[in-house]
């Protein structure tokens, strides 16, 4: 099982450890009889054509530099992982219930804004969420389980600057990537203030909406569909099905919602988004199914004006070094998850703060374009990933021009790949201590794939 380092050098620009796809395509029930074996680990982990080729696809779209060499690469995490269940099960390594659901909701509400709603990703997928937790909860709990498992063999790995450089130096000077500028944004976001007025006038509606329900007698799906101004629930009658109290739901609304019985319609309440009132559908323990209707004050040209307002005199402060940019988020900022990264902008999927030019909004590459390191835009209105107005002041940390991996811009991703290379030396040196004991076969297709003979040392190897 090789790591040589051109494998390496392919991912250079890649999180270690990426996270493997919520969407692992599964065989349909009764296709595994016909689909072929060709893996099998310990007494009944098996691993499908089907799964290898379903990875296979995923890999490829996400990494356009993905090819058939790579293949085998990904079928040995595959049988890693199977081996790392094996060996959790021996070492009695768990993770809880409440782990695997908090996974799949952090997963949801990924695919959900990717997706704009709950009700989009529930038609490209086909499935209610419910079903979608249902199915990928065995996955998911394995996966889980496998890398707690991967995490203990790890523990002790750690990488020293020395062994950073000694690293980098190996590295053919040809064969070093390209990277694209690389930017360090932050931003301090100031919703703009709803004026009493809107703010009265929304209670107002809802509370007449939830009248013409509960005394005139109208459909509360209907009139979902006619007034809320949800857009995960607004073309489905305002429906939500497998509400938990621990999903991506504002505190008020969990609250709210799980004091109501069948049929109850819900008071007028308040949350972030707006004035809301639930009616229960069917109360399944700690989930839920209900319907929901969202009315939101309506942000007025004035009330922009004072939001732009207070982020000019916020960025005065800044430009006078009267405060740091980190102290302004926390004093100022609206959002609060930008508050947990000191206001700088994240890659959703990878946490990364240094952020590919290349994946940036247009409009945003172009107002840094201009901008010196250390500098403030102007205030300015802009579109949230929740598809909202707001307004905000953003932040150049840092910027890198297009260049060649060097030690001086480019050590943390160096560390990281380097320190990737040393844990899969890691995980090669165990698999290698493990194989004895454990019994596998491979199917003859696969098993003179590079890296693969590796698995020849385990018991039993051969066809399934």
């Amino acid at each position: 099982m090789n790591f040589p380092i051109k494998n390496t050098i392919r991912r250079f620009g890649l999180v270690c450890g990426v996270a493997l796809p919520f969407f692992v395509t599964k065989p349909a029930v009764g296709q595994e009889s016909a689909d072929k074996i060709i893996i099998v680990v310990g007494r009944n982990r098996i691993i499908l054509q089907s799964e290898l080729e379903a990875q296979v696809a995923q890999a490829r779209a996400q990494f356009p530099g993905f090819n058939d060499s790579m293949k085998c690469d990904l079928l040995q995490d595959m049988v890693i992982q199977k081996l790392m269940l094996e060996q959790a099960e021996r070492d009695s390594v768990l993770v809880t219930e409440e782990d695997v659901d908090g996974q799949l909701e952090n997963r949801i509400r990924y695919f959900t804004q990717m997706y704009g709603s709950k009700e989009r990703l529930e038609q490209m997928s086909g499935k209610t969420v419910y079903q979608i937790k249902e199915e990928f909860r065995e996955p998911i709990h394995d996966q889980m389980v496998a890398e707690k498992m991967k995490n203990q063999v790890l523990e002790a790995v750690h990488i020293t600057p020395a062994e950073v450089e000694a690293f980098y130096r190996k590295i053919p000077q040809d064969s070093l990537p390209l990277f694209p500028a690389i930017l360090e944004v932050g931003q301090i976001v100031v919703d703009p203030p709803v004026s009493p007025e809107m703010n009265d006038y929304a209670r107002l509606k809802l509370e007449g909406i939830r009248k013409e329900i509960v005394e005139g007698g109208k459909s509360f799906e209907t009139m979902a569909g006619i007034y809320t101004e949800d857009p995960g629930s607004r073309d489905n009658g305002g429906r939500y099905e497998g509400v938990t109290r621990n999903g991506p739901w504002a505190p008020e609304f969990v609250a709210a919602a799980f004091k109501l019985q069948n049929g109850d319609v819900s008071p007028v309440f308040k949350t972030k988004f707006g004035y809301h009132i639930i009616k229960m559908l069917a109360r399944k323990g700690d989930e839920a199914d209900l319907e929901h209707i969202l009315i939101r004050p309506k942000i007025t040209t004035s009330d922009f004006n004072k939001a732009l307002q207070t982020l000019d005199s916020i960025r005065n402060i800044l430009v006078d070094g009267k405060m740091t940019f980190q102290e302004a988020v926390g004093k100022f900022s609206t959002d609060e998850a930008a508050k947990r990264t000191g206001g700088m902008i994240a890659d959703p999927m990878t946490g990364n703060m240094e952020l590919d030019v290349t994946k940036l909004d247009p409009a945003m590459v172009l107002m840094l374009d201009t901008l010196g390191v250390g500098k403030y835009t102007k205030p300015h209105i802009f579109v949230t990933d929740a598809k909202e107005q707001s307004c905000r002041v953003v932040y150049l940390r840092n910027r890198t021009t297009p260049h060649r991996a060097n030690l001086k811009d480019d050590y943390n991703r160096i560390q990281e790949v380097a320190l990737a290379q040393k844990k899969q030396q890691k995980i090669q040196q165990w698999v290698l201590s493990k194989l004895p004991t454990y019994y596998i076969k491979i199917d003859p297709e696969y098993r003179n794939c590079p890296g693969m003979k590796t698995w020849n040392a385990a018991p039993d190897s051969g066809k399934p």
